[in-house]
């Protein structure tokens, strides 16, 4: 199937690891131009070694609005006016329920949400000024089912769902589609990290934190990062050109829920 993805311009947020890497290498795979952005100069580099040179590197920390804004400058200067933002940067810190502040909380929101805002605000309006474009979340269900070593950043999860779906409602007649997609358990040094939280606060080991979450996956495994690249590649596509508004819960199963 061809996606008609060829020459198409992709931005991908968290791009040199993880899921973010899986999508820029997927984009690539068809033929997209691609820049990736990350804060670590090691992690871009690591990167650019494994998806080639043609990719474009942007080394900004996505909590501040104008290093968000001048990553976005620059990728529209190396490869042309964005047409596919994914955005698959921050993650905020696993925090033991009893361990919360008020400064935790809104470091939460920094890490997750703001670093999808901040790239999202001048994007959106740039493509809804150009008459078209699509955005694609990778936000986490943690903001759908509330854990408790996850409250905080399943709060910035759950209101970047309802900035998408909002989002989508008013740019839909501009030709501008955003949608979001929630991993659970995937394959990722980021999930890793936050098991560390999960055996802190249950007071068991790493390995037992893993083996009681993957136990409660319907489908016995964790995704791999190009599993939900797969899925965030389609719905970028022309071949989901009706798509827009949705959250596509990629779990396994382990939440059969309907709403």
């Amino acid at each position: 199937m061809d996606l008609e993805l060829r020459g198409r311009r992709v931005l991908v947020t968290g791009g040199s690891k993880g899921i973010g890497f899986a999508c820029a290498k997927g984009f690539l795979a068809e033929g997209a131009s691609v820049a990736i952005v990350s804060r670590s100069d090691a992690n871009l580099a690591a990167a650019r070694e494994r998806l080639g040179a043609a990719v474009c590197t942007c080394r900004a920390d996505l909590i501040d609005p104008a290093a968000a804004l001048a990553a976005v400058d620059r990728a529209e200067r190396e490869i042309g006016p964005i047409d596919i933002l994914v955005n698959s940067a921050g993650a905020a810190k696993r925090t033991a329920v009893d361990e919360l502040t008020p400064d935790a909380w809104r470091e939460a929101m920094d890490a997750k949400y703001f670093t999808y805002v901040n790239v999202i605000d001048p994007l959106v309006k740039r493509m809804a000024a150009r008459g078209s474009g699509v955005i694609v979340n990778i936000i986490g269900s943690g903001g759908k089912v509330a854990s408790p070593s996850h409250l905080a950043g399943g709060a910035a999860n759950a209101a970047l769902m309802l900035a998408t779906v909002g989002l989508a409602n008013a740019y839909a007649r501009k030709g501008v589609r955003v949608l979001a997609i929630n991993p659970g358990l995937t394959e990722t040094t980021r999930v890793a990290e936050g098991l560390k939280a999960v055996a802190r606060q249950d007071g068991i080991t790493e390995t037992e934190a893993l083996e009681q979450s993957v136990a409660r996956i319907a489908m016995g495994r964790m995704a791999q990062p190009d599993e939900i690249a797969s899925v965030a590649v389609f719905a970028a596509s022309a071949r989901a050109g009706y798509l827009t508004g949705v959250i596509i819960t990629m779990d396994g199963a382990s939440a059969p829920i309907v709403v």
